[in-house]
């Protein structure tokens, strides 16, 4: 099916949603889709280009974060950032696009012996754990950037992320609810991809037209 797709001059973007059987490893089929419609940017072709920094597309959650903080205009140059989460779909791409604006980056994960050493020590917290009240508000600093990845459901099935939003907002300069927050921004950037991928493949054709 991606083959056909792929020859498929109508199709502009593929996305692979997951989880897949567990026979079928989701790295190895994802290769497959076309470089030029790969609107997730999970192809490890896209993923080298990104780790160059001469992206084509970036996956779409990272893309969005860092428009956020574009829109918002908060500085990057030299800024401390802390990202609890070590996902080939959020933290390593996104340690790429902050590295590249010149920020200084710490991953932490389940191994990190100390996070809350850490993030007091962040100027900007992107928590994308996948655990509920992760970040707590004795763990950041006055004056944080605190950005909520988390997709979370509490004990009454309620959707949250893995921030303490209503304790650590007091705190933050800026904080992105869950849900609400960077949810919204990846489907954005999933539609800007798929232009994209529409743009490269208009003018692919046209090269080899020529």
């Amino acid at each position: 099916m991606i083959e056909k797709l792929n020859d498929d001059e109508s199709v502009n973007g593929i996305l692979l949603q997951y989880p897949l059987p567990e026979s079928i490893d989701y790295y190895s089929v994802a290769e497959h889709i076309s470089p030029l419609k790969d609107v997730d940017g999970f192809n490890p072709i896209n993923v080298g280009w990104l780790n160059i920094g001469k992206p084509k597309f970036i996956p779409c959650t990272p893309l969005g974060i860092m428009k956020l903080l574009e829109e918002y205009n908060v500085e990057l140059d030299g800024k401390k950032v802390v990202i609890i989460g070590r996902s080939n779909v959020v933290g390593k791409p996104l340690t790429q696009l902050l590295l590249q604006k010149n920020c200084s980056v710490t991953i932490c994960h389940s191994k990190t012996l100390d996070l809350k050493a850490e993030t007091l020590n962040a100027d900007i917290i992107i928590a994308a754990a996948g655990k509920q009240n992760l970040l707590t508000v004795d763990m950041v600093k006055q004056g944080c950037i605190v950005i909520d990845v988390g997709t979370n459901r509490d004990e009454n099935g309620k959707l949250c992320g893995d921030v303490e939003f209503d304790n650590v907002k007091e705190k933050a300069l800026m904080i992105t609810p869950s849900p609400g927050g960077v949810g919204p921004m990846t489907i954005a950037m999933l539609m800007q991809n798929t232009i994209k991928a529409y743009e490269l493949q208009t003018n692919q054709q046209n090269k080899n037209q020529q």
